[in-house]
């Protein structure tokens, strides 16, 4: 029996695009928990918002954390909310940039 395809959010799919924008770092967690292992690597590096962090927990699976000026969010929270971060309405992707100006060309003629 075939299965049935999920769903994308639109949404989620922007905030997707909007997340590859961003610095990425790649780590190990090793004897630490994931998001301690993240919490320790940006305080060592000085890591500066935004930033996406991805976290190695085994060979099989990985974590996806994004540092904001509020604190450390789930990358997956975060694609789905972007617009409640203020530093990501700086790195907006150039097609929805050109969406935005040219919907505020046609409503001011």
């Amino acid at each position: 029996m075939a299965r049935k395809r999920k769903r994308k959010s639109r949404r989620r799919q922007e905030g997707r695009k909007i997340l590859e924008l961003v610095p990425q770092f790649n780590l190990e967690s090793g004897e630490d928990k994931p998001v301690t292992a993240a919490r320790k690597y940006i305080a060592a590096q000085g890591i500066v918002p935004p930033a996406l962090l991805v976290v190695k927990r085994n060979e099989h699976t990985t974590d996806r954390y994004f540092w904001a000026e509020k604190g450390l969010f789930g990358a997956q929270y975060v694609e789905e909310n972007h617009f409640l971060f203020p530093s990501l309405r700086l790195v907006t992707p150039p097609s929805t940039a050109k969406a935005k100006v040219s919907t505020a060309v046609m409503a001011s003629n």
